[in-house]
């Protein structure tokens, strides 16, 4: 019997154990998992899509087709008083500006 053809991030409490919710990805990450204070995940898979999560509750805020697999963890910087997260996919490195 084959695995199913799909991915999940999962969110679990630390405390209990206990599942607080999952992300059904269409395939599998290479990357890594990057939550900020202000409670956004952000992760990529293989399919190419980089995305944000509500940390709370694992619903889809935004979604970014890259053309090419995420091979790196997110990354989160500041300048000038503006974050921004970026990751790296291919031979590339996507910054995107984050809303206040």
């Amino acid at each position: 019997c084959n695995p199913p053809p799909w991915g999940t991030l999962a969110a679990v409490d630390l405390r209990t154990g206990e599942k607080k919710w999952d992300f059904k990805m269409t395939d599998v990450t290479d990357s890594g998992v990057l939550t900020t204070g202000s409670d956004l995940v952000f992760a990529g898979g293989r399919e190419g899509y980089f995305f944000a999560l509500d940390a709370r509750t694992g619903k889809a805020l935004w979604t970014f087709n890259t053309g090419q697999q995420i091979t790196a963890q997110p990354i989160t910087y500041t300048v000038d008083g503006k974050q921004y997260v970026a990751i790296a996919n291919g031979s590339n490195v996507i910054a995107f500006g984050l809303f206040e």
